[in-house]
């Protein structure tokens, strides 16, 4: 297959630029990204609406991925829980070759089909969960592995590549193609590619935790109140929600350890 996400850049002689240049160049073509995203809604839609009813009947949400894919669907699972006040089990991230893969690759993991099979073994994935594979290039053999493994249980599937026609997109119930164009620098696909996937997740977990009920109006009112910058940001919402004062609106919220509860007790 001809991959976008390997075609060369169409900009060259970079190291000739200067630092402005570089800069101004590169957010150009950043500033394709958003509009490559918003073609995908629909798909987007599909995949966010398959994956719903699973979590409401007690399902999780798994993120795979090798690399810098592996990486984004860590951060957005992990982002979760404190944002909304969701378990940690809810949604979860998986990345070729562990953990130790977040900070360091792991040689020759992303290329291991079995690998992610034997990961989601160890979590226990079973046809009640939703799986979502992230492959830039939409060719990992990691990813495909984790996809034909959910298929084959009957567990929803989908995938956020940035090349059309993939393997990975061929092989998922629900597919998410944005496709951004060549990068930057040629097949740097931690750039556009990156930025794209990270767009999606945002979309997809923040459009979730909406539709399970964990926003009110425009407020995280199940956040946790994990350090004094969250403290006072829920004693903002609780005093704009309730016309308490702040100091009130302060001593309500930690009484009753949440916003919603605040806002409930108080309105």
């Amino acid at each position: 297959m001809n991959k976008t996400t390997e075609s060369s850049s169409r900009h060259n002689d970079l190291e000739l630029l200067n630092t402005k240049d570089i800069l101004v160049k590169m957010n150009q073509e950043d500033a394709l990204v958003a509009d490559a995203v918003a073609q995908k809604i629909e798909q987007i839609k599909k995949l966010v609406d398959a994956v719903h009813p699973q979590l409401t009947k007690g399902g999780r949400l798994f993120y795979i991925g090798a690399g810098t894919s592996g990486r984004l669907g860590i951060v957005d699972a992990s982002e979760c829980p404190p944002t909304f006040g969701v378990s940690p089990e809810v949604i979860q991230g998986i990345i070729a070759g562990g953990d130790s893969a977040i900070r360091k690759a792991v040689e020759g993991a992303e290329d291991d089909a079995a690998l992610c099979v034997k990961d989601l073994k160890e979590k226990n994935f079973s046809q009640k969960d939703a799986l979502i594979g992230i492959a830039a290039s939409g060719t990992t053999p990691y990813v495909l592995g984790g996809i034909g493994y959910a298929n084959n249980l009957g567990a929803i599937s989908g995938c956020i590549t940035c090349n059309e026609g993939s393997p990975v997109a061929k092989a998922s119930q629900f597919p998410i193609e944005v496709i951004c164009g060549p990068e930057f620098i040629t097949g740097s696909t931690r750039l556009k590619a990156g930025t794209a996937t990270k767009l999606v997740l945002n979309m997809i977990s923040t459009t979730l935790m909406i539709k399970l009920g964990h926003v009110q109006g425009n407020r995280m009112v199940d956040m946790q109140l994990s350090n004094e910058k969250l403290v006072d940001r829920g004693s903002k919402m609780v005093a704009a929600a309730t016309g308490l004062s702040y100091s009130e609106a302060k001593s309500q919220l930690l009484l009753h350890g949440s916003v919603r509860n605040a806002i409930k007790e108080n309105s």
